[in-house]
């Protein structure tokens, strides 16, 4: 088959790689239908994360079909499913708590180290262990776009406003309107937020922020800080949920979140040490929440709210490539050329 197949930082190229097969029970093979370029596919592309071996096939987004299974797997070939960006087996001490990122037998796609760990979904076919329960069956009323958003950029996005307690009447900033960001102003509508300031800098970003309701607040024209003390009296944002991972990120969201609110950081941060100091987060009685999503944990809910659409997500979807050009996706989405947000590849 074919895959993207990972040779070093911005050396990513489709080439020929073995089928996958299943290696023991409970497992299954999926025909990939439709797989993404995330935001945290650039760290590894860029050289800012490191570990990952060369020769691993990238990819940790898909939807696709169930071609093969092993005795425990728990589904049917021919099922359309949808995976979260890791396994779980939704029975260890986390997965029992929700917190299925941490599974303790959980692997991530696309991310194989010292020969160890899981090749991706950027290609023709996956394997997926823990089969019955990481892959989630798509209803039939949800396109393959939608699901493929469900997860990780939305299931991200609603993890922000969930870990920074957005609530009816919250006042939110979003750093960074890439799409887990806009997905994060989209979640925060739907929980009630009263007013959500989205920040970036690319107007495509902005202009597609404001449309799922959030007021953009272009960094390069205007102060963020003064915009947002302005609109709050002068207290700050209830809550800042951070979803660049960089330190400058984490600097503005300490300036903008207000005494005792609270600053939720998904993105993927690589830097040794926080941008803050102990002291600065006791004088603000502040509260920092941060990590990966625990994407399984909200596949089902997410699914069942998506057939018809309704915040017309599917406009994430800037760009629609064949897998032969995912090299060439990955150096589009590097550089936001063309006005590129998401990056939708079908093999």
């Amino acid at each position: 088959m074919r895959g993207l197949v990972f040779h070093g930082p911005r050396d990513v190229r489709i080439e020929a790689v073995d089928d996958p097969a299943p290696r023991g029970p409970g497992e299954a093979v999926v025909r990939v239908t439709a797989c993404a370029v995330c935001g945290s596919d650039l760290h590894v592309y860029r050289g800012s994360e490191r570990g990952l071996d060369p020769g691993t096939v990238l990819g940790h987004e898909f939807v696709g079909v169930v071609e093969e299974v092993t005795a425990g797997a728990g589904l049917a070939p021919g099922l359309r499913v949808v995976a979260p960006f890791t396994t779980s087996c939704g029975d260890c001490f986390f997965c029992r708590r929700g917190l299925t990122a941490r599974c303790e037998r959980g692997e991530l796609f696309g991310w194989v180290e010292e020969g160890r760990g899981l090749h991706g979904a950027q290609a023709e076919r996956v394997r997926v262990p823990l089969a019955a329960s990481t892959l989630v069956p798509i209803p039939d009323d949800v396109p393959d776009a939608l699901a493929l958003l469900a997860g990780d950029v939305l299931a991200t996005g609603t993890f922000a406003a969930e870990l920074g307690g957005v609530e009816e009447g919250s006042t939110v900033v979003v750093l960074g309107c890439g799409p887990v960001g806009l997905m994060a102003v989209a979640a925060c509508q739907r929980r009630g937020a009263d007013r959500v300031f989205a920040v970036d800098r690319v107007p495509e970003r902005l202009t597609l922020a404001e449309r799922f309701g959030a007021e953009p607040l272009d960094f390069d024209r205007l102060d963020p800080l003064e915009a947002v003390l302005e609109a709050t009296a002068g207290r700050g944002a209830d809550a800042v949920l951070e979803v660049v991972g960089s330190p400058e990120a984490t600097r503005l969201a300490v300036d903008l979140v207000r005494p005792g609110g609270t600053l939720a950081a998904v993105g993927v941060h690589t830097e040794e040490r926080f941008a803050f100091s102990p002291g600065e987060a006791y004088d603000k009685n502040l509260t920092y929440r941060a990590g990966r999503c625990p994407a399984r944990r909200y596949l089902e809910p997410l699914l069942a709210s998506l057939a018809a659409d309704p915040a017309g997500l599917a406009a994430v979807w800037t760009h629609r490539m064949p897998l032969a050009e995912a090299a060439e996706a990955y150096a589009m989405f590097d550089s936001r050329r063309d006005g590129c947000i998401k990056v939708l590849l079908e093999p």
